[in-house]
């Protein structure tokens, strides 16, 4: 594959998204993505409440025409290519997992359980790019979509986001990485 993996620390140092666009098959198997999902399942959770879940999105084209239809309705000026590209959302990577926020009322604070539905997608990119795939992590505006939340899943829910994955088609992009001193900070 295209990052190190002979530990794990220099796995970690040297992980890289995919762009969804550039992942191929072969994805991971039935079998190997319930191990990804499980793997992204251990992420921290205060609460033990579990406030996500993951949607596997086999039927592509059933996601396309939803995409489709909500970005239509909502931009009803858009050109039918505007609406092509944004359907063509759906069909990117052999492999697509939408992650929901599925917050639990209680006492654990909201933005805890969000912040947890953050980290299972992370765990999910980390589970796959340690079984030798690549995954990329994205929203943009099907994740914003009421219309499209609604088909996933419920009211109360937010898409945290839509994870991608498959087989690089080329070498993965390194992109610029903050330096230290300017995000690290002892007070």
């Amino acid at each position: 594959m295209f990052n190190d993996r002979s530990t794990p620390l220099a796995f970690l140092s040297t992980r890289r998204s995919g762009k969804p666009r550039d992942l191929i098959a072969p994805g991971p198997d039935a079998t190997t993505l319930n191990r990804l999902l499980a793997i992204a399942a251990r992420t921290p959770d205060h609460g033990k409440l579990a406030p996500w879940r993951f949607v596997v999105i086999d039927d592509r084209a059933r996601l396309a025409q939803v995409i489709g239809d909500a970005y239509r309705a909502e931009k009803p000026d858009a050109s039918e290519a505007e609406v092509a590209n944004m359907a063509g959302f759906a069909h990117q990577a052999p492999v697509l997992v939408a992650v929901l926020s599925s917050p639990k009322t209680g006492v654990i604070p909201l933005w805890e359980q969000e912040l947890s539905a953050g980290a299972v997608c992370m765990n999910l990119l980390h589970a796959a790019n340690a079984h030798g795939f690549a995954g990329g992590w994205l929203t943009a505006w099907p994740a914003y979509s009421d219309a499209v939340r609604d088909a996933l899943g419920s009211a109360g829910e937010r898409i945290a986001g839509f994870v991608f994955i498959g087989t690089p088609s080329r070498p993965l992009d390194e992109r610029p990485r903050p330096d230290s001193a300017d995000i690290v900070f002892h007070w």
